[in-house]
């Protein structure tokens, strides 16, 4: 049987860009749980058992995202050259080994050896890769697909309490080498969904067929101008000369400057400062989950119908609030406000993010462009953990370090609100192949 009837006869009833999505999820269930939110835990022994600063906890943290970011253009260029699935392959392959080398760790030199691991095979087989296999998919109800795919992460950190709860019952060494069979065992079958373009098996984005057309219940709202976006397509260079690339950019960094400090912070600021035992602590980090599963479904319901830009305006205005409450409150009452204000933003503006970068640059080269943002991206991802380390250090409390981050999510609000879609671009010579790495860096960007 031919690689197009398979694929097509498990589309009969339902358009297999669904299945893509399903092991999305599945995937980023697995990182947030085991990686992204469960370190916070990680964090909570390490400090107490070695009695390693939080500002030396954080650095890991922080170069987890520097990898991130570096690494975001070399992988773009990886995933337009051999494809998502098989860059998603070789990552799974890395955490999970590394994961089982985190487990025998004995000294800061080399935990950090082992989370830099850790972190390039997060990054290989994680978000770049999942979000631009999505994209290929999706046109018309591409914030929906990336909001599904996204539930994945929601559900990996209302897990996180197993986590915890392994590592009191079983010990931080045995919960980091068991992750990394699970990693390995599960993931694998999980990419191997991942087909990478519906043209490839004769089907199209959503499920369309070569005659059809928006929809004009949605146009009004917007649907028709999502689709009508994506046949224009940008060069990676065309991409980085427009305002909107920056904008989005700017404006996602202090978005994750507050989630990247709450996923190392959270546990331990509720331990220390409020009295939360480790157990309750992931508690409320999985209520706060279950929260920005339900923002990720209102997210993207409405990202296919209004403007994105203006809701991940008012999202930002969210994590300014729910830090605000976290910094000063001292009651369950403003724990529970910041667990509501901040999951429904995280929800809400997180499937956003990629699904305005591939309406307004197209699908062609979602990859390197998505590369090159993340470099962008990356400001935020290591200064959120290390501000709140340090002035948790320095002060003794993490209320200077949360108050400084709200701040700026606030802030960050004006970047998303002038993030307005380009132009389409002018033909230039120059751009006709313009998706490999070298040709732009050279631009300086």
């Amino acid at each position: 049987m031919s690689r197009f009837a398979r694929v097509r006869s498990r589309t009969d009833n339902l358009f297999y860009g669904w299945y893509v999505v399903s092991a999305a999820a599945g995937l980023q269930a697995l990182q947030a749980m085991l990686l992204m939110q469960g370190y916070g835990a990680y964090v909570a022994v390490f400090s107490e058992e070695f009695g390693w600063s939080k500002a030396s906890l954080s650095g890991a943290a922080a170069l987890q995202r520097v990898e991130s970011g570096l690494l975001g253009p070399p992988q773009g260029w990886m995933i337009s050259r051999f494809g998502a699935r098989r860059v998603m392959y070789a990552g799974n392959l890395i955490l999970g080994v590394g994961f089982m080398l985190f487990s025998q760790i004995n000294s800061m030199t080399t935990f950090y050896l082992c989370f830099l691991m850790m972190a390039v095979g997060a990054s290989l087989s994680g978000f770049m890769s999942i979000m631009t296999t999505i994209v290929q998919w999706f046109e018309r109800r591409r914030a929906t697909a990336m909001a599904y795919t996204q539930i994945g992460m929601s559900i990996g950190g209302m897990l996180v309490p197993v986590v915890a709860w392994s590592l009191v019952q079983f010990g931080w060494r045995e919960t980091a080498f068991a992750s990394g069979v699970i990693v390995i065992v599960l993931g694998i079958p999980l990419i191997a969904l991942m087909k990478e373009e519906p043209e490839q098996y004769g089907l199209l984005p959503d499920g369309r067929t070569p005659g059809d057309v928006a929809d004009p219940t949605t146009a009004a709202a917007g649907g028709a101008r999502a689709v009508e976006s994506t046949r224009v397509e940008f060069t990676p260079r065309q991409a980085l000369r427009t305002r909107a690339f920056w904008f989005i950019g700017f404006g996602h960094a202090l978005a994750v400057l507050v989630v990247s400090s709450m996923m190392v912070h959270l546990v331990a600021h509720l331990k220390e400062g409020l009295g939360y035992s480790i157990t309750g602590a992931a508690v409320i980090v999985s209520v706060m989950t279950a929260v920005t599963l339900v923002g990720q479904v209102i997210g993207g319901f409405l990202g296919d119908r209004y403007e994105k830009r203006l809701i991940a305006a008012i999202c930002m205005f969210g994590h300014a609030a729910g830090l605000f409450a976290l910094a000063w409150g001292t009651s369950l009452a403003w724990v529970a406000f910041f667990t509501v204000a901040h999951g429904l933003a995280w929800g809400m503006r997180g499937p956003l993010m990629q699904a305005m970068r591939a309406d307004y640059f197209g699908r062609r080269s979602f990859g390197v462009i998505m590369g090159f943002s993340s470099m962008v991206v990356m400001i935020g991802n290591v200064s959120g953990p290390l501000v709140a380390g340090i002035t948790a250090d320095a002060t003794g409390s993490y209320k200077t370090g949360f108050t400084i981050m709200a701040i700026l999510a606030g802030l960050g609000s004006i970047f998303f609100f002038f993030a307005t879609q380009p132009k389409p671009p002018t033909p230039d010579p120059r751009d006709a192949n313009d998706t490999s790495v070298p040709a732009i860096a050279a631009t300086g960007a």
